[in-house]
C-alpha cells in the first residue's frame, strides 16, 4: 500500500477530506519520529508495539573477499505485532 493509498482509504474511512487525512498521517508519522528518537515505546492497541532497541558491535566476513568488516553499534526500532493482528492474518 501506497501514501497516497493509505491517505484514501483513511478519508473514506473517517470521513475527512484528502487534505485532511493527509495532515493527519504526516502530523502521525512526524510523532511517531519524534518518540522513537527520544526512545519511547509506542503502543497500539490491535496493531502492536514498536521499541527502540540497542544493536550491538559485531565483526562480520565478506563472504567474496574473506575481508573482516566491523559493523558499529546502533539503535534500530523493533515491532512486535499485538495477537490480534496475528490472528487476522
Amino acid at each position: 500500500m501506497t501514501k497516497k493509498e493509505l491517505v484514501n482509504a483513511i478519508a473514506e474511512d473517517a470521513g475527512l477530506s484528502i487534505k485532511d487525512a493527509g495532515n493527519a498521517l504526516n502530523s502521525f508519522v512526524a510523532s511517531f519520529a519524534v518518540a522513537m528518537k527520544k526512545g519511547e515505546r509506542i503502543q497500539l492497541p490491535g496493531m502492536g508495539t514498536f521499541s527502540v532497541t540497542q544493536r550491538s558491535a559485531r565483526t562480520v566476513r565478506n563472504p567474496r573477499t574473506g575481508a573482516q568488516l566491523n559493523i558499529p553499534a546502533k539503535k534500530v526500532v523493533k515491532f512486535k505485532a499485538a495477537p490480534a493482528l496475528n490472528e487476522d492474518l
